[in-house]
């Protein structure tokens, strides 16, 4: 029996494989949260020296996603396979590294089993097809780009523009929307925030957000059509500010410490492709009675 025939047959099977391939995911997302942000740097610093015709840095160590291989930051110990599977190392190392026994950071399993599950749910909701696989990839995509934009504020164009890209490709067959509403969704997403950015700066001289803010709603609005993105800017803005004041009190921090909005905007724009006509639905019901 083919493989998509058995999923298809048995969606038990495949919610379990998409659990799987999401902790695999996760494990993965850990080395591009921690090394990507390090590679545009120095791609930037080496640009920099172009443009300011400074002499060229001499070349370093092959630094990507995949050399060198991962070792313990506190002791330079290389990860072996075995200490390496998703979760199942961290609980038989408990949470320390095998030479030094330094802790492992919580993120490492937390990101595993966030993406783990989330594929998990991606699968048992839209069952098998090409629905449930694309949804991961935005899924895994949205994960990633979030945590680097709460630890650098920093959204990458090497992950936001290719899912951009992806978003009108499967709309192309009309996967989630028609091509012309995830094409203006696409330009209204951009303009939204765009707009507002230049308002906010007209009246404070201040940025308010940064550009990655709106290539990510862009993306979004190419996922899902321009529908979803006035619920998409109601549920970032409200999840946005009431985390924002709780973060800010916890932390003592001063209220012109910046936020991203990056994970905001993903939360709402993952929660708006999924459940976004039934939760207007609901609204107007409401309303209506």
């Amino acid at each position: 029996m083919p493989l998509t025939e058995f999923f298809a047959l048995y969606p038990l099977a495949f919610v379990l494989a998409a659990l799987l391939l999401g902790l695999i995911i996760g494990s993965f997302l850990n080395v591009l949260v921690w090394r990507l942000p390090k590679m545009l740097s120095r791609e930037w610093r080496l640009q920099a020296h172009d443009l300011l015709g400074l002499p060229a840095e001499a070349p370093g160590p092959v630094y990507n996603l995949i050399l060198p291989h991962s070792q313990c930051p506190h002791c330079g110990h290389r990860i072996r396979a075995w200490e390496n599977i998703p979760l199942l190392s961290y609980l038989a190392l408990r949470g320390r590294c095998s030479s030094c026994a330094a802790p492992i950071g919580r993120r490492y399993p937390l990101t595993e089993l966030a993406c783990g599950i989330l594929s998990a749910f991606v699968a048992w909701y839209f069952g098998f097809g090409w629905q449930a696989a694309m949804v991961m990839v935005l899924t895994w995509g949205l994960l990633g780009m979030s945590l680097i934009d709460a630890e650098h504020q920093l959204l990458p164009d090497t992950l936001v523009l290719p899912l951009l890209w992806l978003g009108l490709i499967v709309n192309s067959f009309g996967l989630f929307v028609p091509l012309n509403q995830a094409m203006w969704g696409a330009v209204a997403g951009y303009l939204a925030l765009w707009s507002v950015f230049w308002v906010f700066k007209l009246i404070t001289g201040k940025e308010g957000m940064g550009y990655g803010d709106f290539k990510l709603l862009a993306m979004l609005g190419a996922w899902g059509g321009w529908q979803i993105l006035p619920l998409t800017l109601l549920l970032s803005s409200l999840v946005g500010a009431v985390i924002g004041v709780i973060v800010l009190r916890l932390r003592d921090a001063p209220t012109s410490t910046q936020i991203p909005f990056g994970p905001y905007l993903a939360i709402a724009g993952w929660i708006a492709l999924l459940w976004g006509g039934q939760i207007t639905d609901f609204y107007w019901q409401s309303v209506g009675s």
